[in-house]
């Protein structure tokens, strides 16, 4: 291999002690001080991810002396940590802007602004689309007795109330031996009428 190769004449190797600085790092920021800064302290308020490098002894003092706060009046300093509660992003209070929206809603420019002013675009609280909180009803889970007694009166599950009870009284008049002549044949029917109803009264459908 030739020595007088130009691959070898573009390599440089740094002289010990220049390499030996370049290894070291930054220097301690202290006045008057040699030492190698091997150690970052935070410059400060308004500085934020900007540091100062001193050597071990230099940050301990740094550190003892060092106030985040410093120069601020107790107001400032109150409102900073109010504000960190949330990350120092701007907030809003409940129901600024319910009056504007309402307004809105009622003339038509807004259809995710309910009654009450509250926006609603998922329909979170409404129950459904097109509908609202105060006509819809929130549906119980019917069960497997009250579903049979409703089949019985040949009801919807979704009866309730006065339909109920027109429907229990229409069916016992037809099935009750007395509208019949004193016919006893359909008193197996009205019997499960009867237990259908307690049922549903019982479970507060009527």
């Amino acid at each position: 291999m030739k020595q007088a190769s130009s691959i070898f004449d573009s390599i440089r190797v740094k002289p010990g002690k220049e390499r030996k600085a370049s290894q070291k790092g930054p220097s301690c920021e202290w006045d008057g001080c040699d030492q190698p800064g091997t150690h970052k302290a935070p410059k400060g308020r308004d500085h934020e991810g900007q540091y100062f490098h001193f050597c071990v002894d230099h940050v301990k003092a740094y550190n003892k002396s060092y106030n985040y706060f410093s120069g601020m009046d107790d107001d400032s300093v109150r409102s900073y940590q109010r504000d960190s509660m949330t990350g120092h992003r701007p907030t809003w209070k409940m129901g600024v802007n319910s009056q504007a929206d309402a307004a809105n809603a009622r003339d038509g420019s807004r259809t995710d602004i309910g009654q009450d002013g509250i926006s609603d675009p998922h329909d979170f609280l409404g129950g459904g689309a097109g509908g609202s909180r105060e006509s819809k009803e929130p549906q119980r889970k019917v069960l497997a007795l009250e579903k049979r007694s409703f089949e019985t009166l040949n009801l919807r599950v979704t009866a309730r109330g006065a339909e109920v009870k027109s429907r229990y009284k229409e069916l016992v008049k037809i099935h009750h031996p007395d509208a019949n002549g004193g016919d006893r044949s359909s008193e197996d029917r009205l019997r499960e009428i009867i237990q259908a109803y307690n049922v549903l009264k019982k479970s507060g459908y009527c």
